[in-house]
């Protein structure tokens, strides 16, 4: 019986493990046993040089699923393929229950047709600018360019609220909260 299973992988290797698995199902003579293989990915939009750009982001650094009926072959298969570490489970590997597999492709169905964007700033939020003149302010968000990767800042100056326009995302961070500022 075919169930999903996640599999450790070296950090940055997964869309290479998932090749080299694929390209060798017909060889090993796996192809019955080894269904599917799955790096849970989710695209992200960031702006930079004034360029909107969208990039693929791995959801679980180090980890695929595999869909599969294990047996000792086929164990052996997936566990000697270059840059794998291990199956999550160890010795037994414990295969996902289905809802967990629902909920897992279904999120992935969803990340797959929405674009996330890398900067999550809303408008209110509080933010310290990091760079430019007036780097250390702390001021609260009043609007946000998503597509031009750029948002506006209003800070007190001298207790006067001054608009700080046309900052880059990179160029703030979040604020800490009342609480944590010693």
């Amino acid at each position: 019986m075919q169930k999903w299973y996640v599999v450790q992988v070296v950090s940055g290797q997964e869309k290479k493990v998932k090749k080299t698995l694929e390209d060798n199902l017909d060889s090993q003579g796996m192809r019955d046993l080894v269904v599917e293989v799955l790096v849970p990915t989710e695209n992200v939009a960031e702006v930079k040089q004034g360029q909107q750009k969208i990039s693929e982001k791995k959801l679980w650094p180090g980890y695929i699923l595999v869909k599969m009926n294990l047996t000792d072959d086929a164990w052996m298969y997936v566990k000697n393929t270059n840059g794998v570490l291990d199956f999550l489970g160890g010795g037994k590997p414990a295969a996902l229950q289905q809802k967990e597999v629902d909920a897992i492709l279904s999120d992935l169905e969803e990340k797959k047709q929405a674009v996330v964007q890398k900067h999550n700033i809303v408008v209110g939020e509080k933010v310290k600018i990091t760079d430019g003149v007036f780097v250390n302010f702390i001021g609260t968000v009043t609007e946000v360019f998503h597509d031009k990767g750029r948002l506006s800042v209003m800070v007190s100056i001298f207790g006067r609220e001054t608009r700080v326009d046309d900052l880059e995302f990179w160029q703030v961070e979040i604020a800490p909260a009342e609480s944590e500022v010693s």
